[in-house]
């Protein structure tokens, strides 16, 4: 599309780029919303430099999107619960993300997207975050294997994520089944749906079956070529598509802090329709974004 509010600059051929002329402290029109959206669906993830926003600020812009997710696990303050604090300092001994994962794709109905907005990072330019393209993932896959991925299942499983310190503990977690395959419910597109830090196994298939085909996957997924990097500076933030994206924390900037907080936009039920239903059907309806 044309954008005549905001500018977009690619950051490579096939996703993410950087939104430029937008003041997320400030309300947006409808107009710019509608282009911030676009330019999100386009991309599969947006960035945005310095930004200075409180935390209410930070919700109404998620808020935006639809319905805020309220994470499964973690800690919630008091006041601001659909807040997830993103921190590690000198006394971290991993942090939240170090393998490529989908944002709480154990739910039921996983987030739609999550808006993370850093305002401390390592001095030294670490904690970078990688992010890959699912749509190219399943597009570059051979034929054979696409066919026999149609259909399948995969079970995705919070309870060996977030049963640690540092999550809340002692409750019960979800544990959903998932299209390995899914459909794009705004742009129509398929896109693998399985990553290394929830998926558990292939129903119907056996545990040596299961782990081989999981294991191409991921190791497919995680080929350079499908990837973008991006480096925090104080005031970042990055929107990402859960529903055809994964990322990757990089934790190489120990012992310096990094600090942030992440707004997650809730979901719907993943789905999987074939290619060759998706030829001859309508093109999918676009999401709504609120006025």
């Amino acid at each position: 599309m044309t954008y005549e509010t905001i500018t977009v600059r690619k950051v490579t051929p096939i996703i993410g780029a950087e939104i430029e002329g937008v003041d997320l402290s400030r309300p947006l029109s409808d107009r710019q919303l509608e282009e911030v959206h676009a330019a999100w669906m386009d991309n599969l993830v947006i960035f945005f430099r310095d930004q200075t926003l409180t935390v209410e600020q930070h919700l109404e812009f998620g808020r935006r999107f639809g319905k805020l997710h309220l994470h499964p696990a973690a800690h919630k303050p008091d006041q601001h619960p659909e807040i997830l604090v993103i921190k590690a300092d000198e006394n971290s001994t991993h942090v939240a993300g170090e393998e490529w994962h989908t944002d709480v794709s154990c739910d039921p109905e996983p987030p739609m997207g999550s808006i993370l907005h850093l305002t401390e990072v390592p001095p030294d330019g670490g904690g970078a975050t990688l992010f890959a393209n699912m749509y190219r993932a399943y597009e570059t896959l051979s034929d054979p294997i696409k066919r026999m991925l149609s259909g399948l299942t995969a079970i995705h499983d919070g309870k060996h994520v977030y049963e640690r310190p540092g999550y809340s503990e002692d409750r019960q977690y979800p544990r959903s089944e998932h299209p390995i395959v899914r459909t794009h419910p705004v742009t129509g597109r398929q896109a693998l749906f399985v990553n290394r830090g929830f998926t558990t196994r292939i129903v119907g298939l056996s545990r040596s079956e299961s782990d081989a085909i999981l294991q191409m996957l991921y190791r497919h997924i995680e080929t350079p070529e499908l990837h973008v990097r991006f480096h925090w500076r104080p005031g970042s933030m990055a929107c990402w598509d859960n529903r055809c994206t994964q990322h990757h924390a990089l934790f190489d900037y120990f012992p310096n802090r990094r600090y942030g907080h992440r707004v997650t936009v809730a979901g719907d039920k993943p789905f999987h329709r074939s290619d060759e239903s998706l030829a001859t059907s309508r093109a999918a309806p676009r999401e709504v974004v609120s006025a």
